[in-house]
């Protein structure tokens, strides 16, 4: 393959998702020379098939319910039904906007954009659409895809992922979903808010099981109260098609049946095929291994994003494409505290957190060094009027800072900015309570849980 005129860039970003398009833009505004290369859209499975659209499906069931339930608000409104056609269309103009002016910040950024699958051919260079395209550094973004188990397979009708979840053009009857972490339980919320009948199986012994194992038993007891059933701690054995749906068989023989089955047991990283091996990328399981800097074992490669074994998160992908663009431009980078990234599941009741888990304390500290705070949303006046229920957590190390802090409730995303500040800079709860928080707000809460844990509760029991 011949070069395409004699340019060499700077740097050569393989993938256009959150990681490469962010990598993009930062290193360009940094003065490097970039090409970004993708196959589909840029903005990748966050912005088409993640985490923009299943929120857009989220917020649309929560208008659903608040439809429902308003008359315990004094305000007369019927709930019709769901309109999948209107949900989509509600949903594709919010990609649509954000995605024309992804495209626009890509253009005045002045990155050269190419459109193509794209394959490393060199430890400085990937080939695309006929022509290879070189430069003095590699960039692998080439994010996940959803992942099924051996044997287990997604015919797109009957046993579907994520993507055909987000192209359903109906609500099913019933549905059972796979795997209990964020995915799933999105998922399972966002169907029963538009009317399905749902089942969640969960290997593990919790829903979303990385969570602290109080925010874990929050959300079940959220989602018994909504109605959606779940079973924990036994793993998948098969399916096998009925006439009217599908037949799940766990490995302790219990069965059940519904319309159709969601697969949602996290998402693997897109890397077979594409050079990586060839060229001496070391990897693991197809994640390619990379450094604290993102720096893979060949000296001019690096990677982000789904396709390293870090955090599967957007604004994880953001952060370490940004610190691989200021690396290559010669910044003092620091490498992510992977603890001290704020990470959030937007079913109802939400979750949130940032930080270390409890049982994750007790094992760095000693169970003696380890103190723990619930502040229950209950004596939280906003949360009241909002008829939300749930907790506050706070995780500090005996004396000293707060280490996690883990929230369940609606809106709780929304306060998670805080708690991200509170664990990264190591704030003591004293520091904190000195914070006036605005009455009456969920945010309020925060400030509480800290004043209770600094040994002054003001509207909680000491």
């Amino acid at each position: 393959m011949a070069n395409d005129a004699s340019t060499v860039f700077d740097l050569v970003i393989l993938g256009g998702g959150s990681g490469g398009y962010a990598a993009a833009l930062r290193a360009s505004q940094l003065g490097l020379d970039v090409a970004l290369i993708e196959k589909g859209k840029v903005g990748g499975t966050c912005l088409h098939n993640g985490c923009i659209p299943t929120k857009a499906l989220l917020h649309a069931g929560e208008i659903a319910d608040q439809a429902r339930e308003s008359e315990q608000f004094g305000v007369k409104a019927t709930f019709e039904g769901i309109d999948m056609a209107a949900v989509h269309k509600y949903k594709d103009d919010v990609i649509s906007g954000l995605y024309k002016g992804l495209q626009g910040l890509i253009a005045s950024r002045k990155v050269t954009y190419i459109e193509g699958e794209g394959k490393l051919s060199s430890p400085t260079s990937v080939d695309v659409g006929g022509q290879r395209v070189e430069g003095r550094h590699v960039l692998l973004a080439t994010g996940s895809v959803p992942r099924s188990l051996p044997g287990l397979e997604i015919d797109g009708n009957r046993v579907i992922s994520s993507d055909h979840a987000l192209k359903l053009d109906r609500v099913p009857k019933s549905a059972i979903v796979l795997g209990g972490g964020v995915i799933g339980v999105e998922f399972a919320s966002a169907w029963k808010s538009f009317g399905s009948e749902i089942t969640v199986i969960e290997g593990l012994k919790h829903l979303v099981p990385a969570e602290d194992e109080n925010s874990s038993k929050l959300l079940e007891r959220a989602f018994r109260k909504r109605g959606i059933k779940f079973n924990l701690g036994t793993f998948f054995q098969g399916v096998e098609y009925t006439q009217d749906g599908v037949k799940v068989t766990l490995a302790d023989g219990k069965t059940f049946e519904a319309e159709l089955l969601l697969v949602a047991i996290g998402r693997g990283p897109v890397s077979q095929g594409l050079g990586y091996e060839e060229q001496g990328v070391a990897m693991d399981r197809g994640f390619v291994l990379v450094d604290e800097y993102m720096q893979t074992n060949v000296p001019t490669i690096s990677a982000v994003g789904d396709l390293v074994p870090t955090l599967q998160l957007a604004h994880v992908g953001f952060a370490e494409g940004m610190l691989v663009a200021e690396r290559l431009a010669g910044q003092k980078v620091v490498p992510i505290d992977y603890d001290g990234v704020p990470r959030v599941t937007y079913c109802h009741p939400e979750v949130a957190s940032v930080g270390i888990t409890e049982a994750k304390a007790k094992e760095i500290y000693g169970a003696d060094k380890v103190v723990a705070l619930k502040y229950n949303l209950a004596g939280n006046g906003k949360s009241k009027i909002l008829k939300t229920a749930g907790e506050i957590k706070l995780v500090q190390v005996k004396d000293g800072a707060v280490v996690g802090v883990h929230m369940v409730g609606d809106r709780m995303g929304e306060q998670v900015g805080e708690a991200q500040l509170i664990y990264n800079w190591e704030a003591l709860p004293a520091e904190v309570a000195q914070l006036v928080h605005a009455h009456p707000t969920q945010n309020e809460a925060m400030g509480e849980a800290h004043l209770a844990l600094a040994g002054k509760p003001l509207h909680s029991h000491d």
